[in-house]
């Protein structure tokens, strides 16, 4: 393993918050780079007061969430709203290279921190902005969380069923898809950087970025006319493709055919040959027309069934298979912890806790989880004595004018 991280030389100072802006950074912050994430002491992040909390304790350090895209980033409290406030941030623009920033396109305008005002105090500086739906246009007022820009692009028209009103994928859904696109974003720009010694802006719109998720339904549409709608669990291409209940309370398994060598293997799996040899199953289309007598048939075999043990039964058939986990069992699973996907970190007040390990495995390059998310100002101290150079006098002045809160 590679003892220095590959951006060990990338410098962030950070004003994202709650999730989509965070987790971006927090990518980065595994593979080396330095990240100052700027907090507010008098309007606390929105993400400090989500769950799940730490042994089920609410407080300011204790949420999982805050902590999972925070990790490894260095935390100041800085009151924007105070004029001298302005002085640090100014310093800490001349150390950065990258200023990255998720507020809806009002607040660093109001602040003075814009791109064109940063520019003017450090021409290179690479900016990236990401909103719900960009900096400007009829939309981009609109500030809110990915569920909304999952309405917006169009995920939720996709998913339910049928005969019901929309589900929706879970959770703020494209908070979760677009911090890929972000990091990516930033790394091109610093390459960009490297290569001519240029900044740039980079305004990425949440929802945008995560349109490339709908790509095939919007090619549907723009090549065929075709507006796709809910299909539930079935899908446009494979069948059988399901959720099937097993033995138990609340227990149940995934299932999916996508070739007919997988359906019959899986007839077999379940002891209804008759259903491999039936013409009018022998194509997924006859299948995705006899769709309720297929899941009957998978649904009485799975029934007596525990899901580990039809998963077992299936894949040993080569049939794509397995039970659907709940999160502790997430967390005991063998793969997630073949691929450390849960770390173990000290925290300043928590002591050891749990958060995601990078996702993505480089192996030259290998990312690493270096802290546990920070305490509201925790680093203070750090970052002005040891970053910024300033005195004893200096900071005791900024203490008193309150700009730390």
């Amino acid at each position: 393993m590679a003892e220095t991280l590959p951006l060990a030389d990338v410098r962030i100072l950070d004003f994202m918050w709650v999730m989509a802006g965070p987790a971006s950074t927090r990518i980065l912050a595994d593979y080396g780079a330095t990240v100052i994430r700027i907090e507010s002491p008098t309007r606390v992040d929105t993400a400090r007061t989500l769950q799940p909390f730490h042994n089920n304790t609410a407080g300011p350090d204790s949420s999982g969430l805050f902590n999972n895209c925070n990790a490894g980033k260095f935390g100041i409290s800085l009151d924007l709203g105070n004029p001298r406030s302005g002085e640090v941030v100014h310093d800490l623009l001349q150390w950065a290279q990258v200023v990255t920033e998720s507020f809806s396109p009002k607040a660093m305008r109001a602040w003075g921190f814009d791109y064109e005002s940063l520019r003017k105090l450090k021409p290179d500086i690479i900016m990236l902005s990401t909103c719900l739906m960009g900096q400007s246009g009829p939309l981009s007022r609109i500030a809110g969380f990915g569920n909304m820009a999952a309405a917006i692009s169009g995920f939720h028209n996709l998913t339910g069923w049928p005969d019901r009103p929309p589900a929706g994928p879970f959770g703020a859904y494209t908070d979760y898809v677009s911090p890929r696109f972000t990091a990516m974003a930033i790394l091109a720009a610093l390459d960009h950087h490297r290569r001519t010694g240029q900044g740039q802006y980079i305004d990425q719109s949440q929802a945008e970025a995560s349109l490339h998720f709908l790509a095939p339904a919007i090619l549907d549409y723009t090549a065929n006319g075709r507006i796709q709608g809910r299909v539930g669990n079935s899908d446009r291409e494979y069948a059988p493709h399901g959720v099937y209940p097993a033995a138990g309370e609340d227990r149940w398994i995934a299932i999916v055919c996508e070739t007919d060598a997988q359906w019959r293997g899986l007839c077999s799996v379940i002891n209804r040959r008759d259903l491999a040899s039936d013409p009018r199953l022998a194509t997924a289309k006859g299948r995705r027309d006899n769709a309720a007598e297929i899941d009957a048939a998978i649904s009485t075999w799975t029934i007596g069934m525990g899901a580990g043990a039809a998963e077992a039964h299936l894949q040993s058939r080569g049939v794509p298979a397995h039970q659907v986990q709940n999160s502790a069992q997430a967390a005991r699973d063998p793969q997630m912890a073949h691929s450390a996907h849960f770390v173990e970190v000290n925290h300043s007040t928590l002591g050891k806790t749990i958060v995601e390990g990078p996702r993505a495995h480089l192996s030259r390059t290998p990312a690493r989880v270096q802290a546990a998310g920070p305490s509201l100002g925790e680093h203070n101290p750090h970052v002005l004595e040891k970053i910024l150079g300033y005195g004893e006098e200096r900071i005791t002045a900024l203490v008193a004018a309150g700009v730390f809160g």
